[in-house]
C-alpha cells in the first residue's frame, strides 16, 4: 500500500470521505481541518451513525482505537453509533484483540477496523481505482435523456406554419453523456482589524463543474437538475446509444479546484473606519480551510444533437438534457436559412412547406394562388400590373396568369395596391386641374 501513501493526510481524509459516498453512506462530513475531537469523519448508514478515523501511517496501536471509542461514546447521536479506524496501511495485533473484545462482549459502540487491503478491495466494489491514493471518478448515473421529439415539437410550436405533431417526422438524434460534478460546499469565516468584525460569511454554496477534457470550469449551460431523478448510465445507452466521455481529472482535483473558484466568488472588498478615522479598504477572502465541502456527486448530463428532415433541408437542435427539461445548446430550427437571422427571440420564422425551410419575415412571402407561405428561395415569381407575386411552381403561376386575364380591367390594377392609389391620386389631381382651368 505504499502508493497510498503518495498523498497528504488530509488527501487521504478526502479520498475515504469519497469511498464511502460511493459506497451509499448519507451525510458523510469531514470534520474541520483543526480541533476533530477525535474524530474525521462522520456519516451514517440508515439510524447507525459512523464516527471514522483515518491514519494515514504504516501501523496503527491499539490507543488510536481506544481514543476513537472514547469519541464515539462522546458524539451527538440519538441512534445507534460504531467507530471505525481506516488506515492505509495495518492494525497491530493488541489493536485488533481490542476491537474484537468489544465486539464479543456486545459493547453499545463497537469499532471497525479497515486496513490498506481492505480499503483497495472497497474501492474496487465500487469501480474505484485508488492508484496513488487519487480517485479515479468512474460515474454510472446520468440524468434522463427523454423524448427527442418531444423537444423538437415543443421547439417547432415557436414556427409559424410549422407541422402539426402527427405531420413532423421523427428526428434523428445522437447522444453524447458529458460529465459534470456537482458539489455542495459550506463556508464559514470571520474577518477581524483592531475596530473588530468587519465581514462574515457563512453560508451553503451548489457548486456544477464541467468535468471534460476542457478542464475544470463552471457548468454554464446546464439544464436545471434540481429535483431530476437519476437513471443507469447503461440503461440510457442501450435505449438511445452514445459515448460516455471519461473524467478528465481525479476527484481530489476537483474538489481542490471547485474550493479554490469559491473562494474567488466569495472573494469581496470591505470598506470600513479605523480608529483613528481613517477609511480602510480590506480584501477579504476566504482560505480553502475554511470551505467545507458536504456533497460530491459525479454525474453524466446527456446532449442531444436531434434534427428533422423537411423537404429539402435538415434542421438540427442541440440540447443539454434532463428528462422534460432542456437547455439550447444550438438552434437550427429558430433560423432563416436565406440569412444570418437566428434564434428566438430575432424574428418570426415561417415555415414554407414548398421546399421545407425555415425563414424570417424579410424572406417569407405570400403564395398568391394559395394565400400560403412561401419562401423567396424556391418561389417562381411572375408581374402583374408591375407588382411581382409568388408562386409554388410554375404551374400555379401559369393557373393565376389565366385568373388575372380573365379579371374585369377595374380588379387587375388591385395586385399592385402602391401603383393603384397613387394613380388614382394622379387623376383625382388631374380632374382638379382640368376643372381649375375652365372655372
Amino acid at each position: 500500500m505504499t502508493l497510498l501513501d503518495e498523498l497528504s493526510g488530509y488527501e487521504f481524509e478526502d479520498a475515504v470521505a469519497s469511498l464511502f459516498r460511493a459506497h451509499g453512506y448519507d451525510d458523510v462530513q469531514v470534520a474541520t481541518r483543526v480541533a476533530d475531537e477525535g474524530r474525521d469523519i462522520t456519516m451514517y448508514d440508515g439510524d447507525t451513525a459512523y464516527v471514522v478515523e483515518c491514519k494515514h501511517t504504516g501501523a496503527v496501536s491499539r490507543p488510536v482505537v481506544q481514543k476513537l471509542h472514547s469519541a464515539v461514546a462522546t458524539f451527538d447521536h440519538d441512534g445507534p453509533k460504531r467507530g471505525m479506524v481506516v488506515t492505509s496501511g495495518r492494525f497491530t495485533d493488541p489493536a485488533e484483540e481490542y476491537a474484537e473484545r468489544l465486539e464479543r462482549r456486545g459493547d453499545p459502540h463497537p469499532i471497525d477496523l479497515v486496513d490498506g487491503q481492505d480499503l483497495r478491495d472497497l474501492g474496487e466494489a465500487v469501480g474505484m481505482d485508488l492508484y496513488n491514493g487519487r480517485i479515479e471518478i468512474v460515474c454510472e448515473e446520468t440524468l434522463p435523456v427523454g423524448d427527442p421529439e418531444t423537444v423538437l415539437v415543443d421547439v417547432f410550436e415557436d414556427v409559424d406554419n410549422a407541422p402539426s405533431r402527427s405531420d413532423l417526422p421523427a428526428p434523428d438524434y445522437d447522444v453524447r453523456y458529458r460529465p459534470i460534478v456537482d458539489f455542495e460546499a459550506v463556508t464559514r469565516t470571520t474577518f477581524e482589524t483592531s475596530v473588530g468584525v468587519i465581514h462574515r460569511i457563512d453560508r451553503r454554496d451548489h457548486l456544477v463543474v464541467a468535468a471534460d477534457r476542457g478542464g475544470p470550469r463552471l457548468a454554464s449551460d446546464l439544464v436545471d437538475i434540481t429535483g431530476v431523478e437519476t437513471e443507469p448510465l447503461e440503461t440510457a445507452r442501450q435505449r438511445h446509444g452514445g459515448e460516455a466521455k471519461r473524467f478528465a481529472r481525479t476527484e481530489t482535483e476537483y474538489r481542490e479546484w471547485a474550493t479554490e473558484r469559491l473562494c474567488d466568488l466569495l472573494e469581496t472588498t470591505v470598506t470600513y473606519t479605523g480608529d483613528n478615522n481613517v477609511t480602510y479598504h480590506k480584501d477579504c477572502r476566504p482560505s480553502p480551510s475554511d470551505v467545507s465541502v458536504r456533497r460530491v456527486d459525479p454525474l453524466y448530463v446527456p446532449r442531444v444533437d436531434a434534427g428533422v428532415e423537411l423537404g429539402e433541408y435538415t434542421h438540427r437542435y442541440a440540447y443539454a438534457a434532463a428528462g422534460n427539461r432542456y437547455v439550447t445548446r444550438e438552434d437550427g430550427v429558430r433560423r432563416c436559412v436565406h440569412c444570418d437571422t437566428a434564434g428566438a427571440e430575432a424574428a418570426t420564422y415561417t415555415y414554407c412547406e414548398n421546399c421545407g425551410s425555415i425563414n424570417c419575415e424579410t424572406h417569407t412571402e405570400e403564395e398568391r394562388l394559395t394565400g400560403d407561405p412561401v419562401c423567396t428561395g424556391c418561389a417562381v415569381t411572375g408581374e402583374f400590373f408591375f407588382a411581382t407575386k409568388y408562386f409554388f411552381d410554375e404551374a400555379n403561376r401559369e393557373t393565376f396568369r389565366e385568373e388575372y386575364e380573365a379579371m374585369p380591367f377595374y380588379r387587375k390594377p388591385l395586385e399592385n395596391p402602391q401603383l393603384a392609389a397613387g394613380a388614382a391620386v394622379a387623376l383625382v389631381l388631374l380632374l382638379l386641374l382640368l376643372v381649375g382651368l375652365f372655372v
